[in-house]
């Protein structure tokens, strides 16, 4: 566990210096979005720590994607204010945001179907970094191969380094995405149902996998799998109707009555 949360060469370990000394690495205040008269989010108070791992948890519709096409830029918010690492990122494009250390994955893979593995890998960490435009061929040494080869490890897909992705198992697919979301030296990813559509062991994986991530990279999962979201999170946020319904850790959410009774249908075993 400790040899893949060295990362010394994906620039991984170079977030645990980047906005030190910020206590908050994100804060949302009052952040709302209007599509036309649909409020999808109503005022949206949220703050998350660095290095904090959160869950934002609700059912279809609650606003959890939308919170997240907030924060990243692809919809910016109707009203209020978006803080990274104490910068207002409110106005900011999302290529701008990614450059400050913001990662995101989405419901449904984007990737590189007829290229390799690690050639996604590469093109990711080549895709955040600088000279990425240059079309000579990598050399042997080359640091962004490197740092791509690294993260192959990271997300347990050695074995299947060079396979084509159109070949890969669903799962496998959905963990280089994992991957591609931590090139460069992400601050914060934003982990949009990762489990969904994995069997049981690739959701064994998929828990192994964000248990082993450095510790000082923070993240926010959107999950539908309780089993799987209360066991990598350190709090939990439980949206309704486009506004924060409750907070607290996962054993508060799991046992509270309100929540079981919403969401959970009396338990889930």
């Amino acid at each position: 566990m400790a040899e893949r949360s060295s990362l010394s060469a994906t620039g991984l370990s170079g977030a645990r210096l980047s906005g030190a000394g910020v206590a908050h690495a994100l804060r949302l205040e009052g952040v709302s979005r209007h599509f036309g008269a649909l409020v999808a989010l109503d005022a949206v108070d949220l703050e998350v720590t660095a290095g904090e791992r959160r869950a934002v948890l609700g059912s279809n519709g609650a606003g959890k994607t939308t919170l997240f096409n907030a924060i990243t830029g692809d919809f910016p918010p109707t009203a209020g204010r978006i803080q990274f690492f104490g910068e207002d990122v409110t106005s900011l494009p999302v290529h701008e945001r990614i450059r400050r250390g913001l990662r995101r994955t989405y419901q449904h893979s984007l990737l590189f179907r007829g290229l390799s593995v690690l050639d996604n890998l590469y093109l990711a960490v080549r895709g955040v970094s600088r000279g990425r435009y240059s079309f000579r061929r990598p050399r042997r040494d080359d640091a962004a191969l490197r740092s791509a080869r690294e993260l192959v490890h990271l997300v347990h897909l050695d074995h299947v380094a060079g396979t084509v992705v159109a070949n890969l198992a669903y799962g496998q697919q959905r963990q280089l995405e994992i991957g591609m979301a931590l090139a460069g030296a992400p601050r914060m990813v934003l982990f949009d149902e990762p489990a969904a559509g994995l069997s049981a062991r690739e959701r064994r994986e998929l828990i192994e996998i964000l248990r082993s991530l450095p510790r000082h990279i923070g993240y926010i999962i959107i999950e539908h799998d309780l089993d799987v979201a209360l066991r990598v999170v350190d709090r939990v946020t439980m949206m309704h109707n486009g506004r924060i319904f409750k907070e607290g850790t996962p054993g508060e959410i799991e046992n509270d009555p309100q929540v079981q009774q919403i969401y959970l249908g009396g338990g889930h075993g």
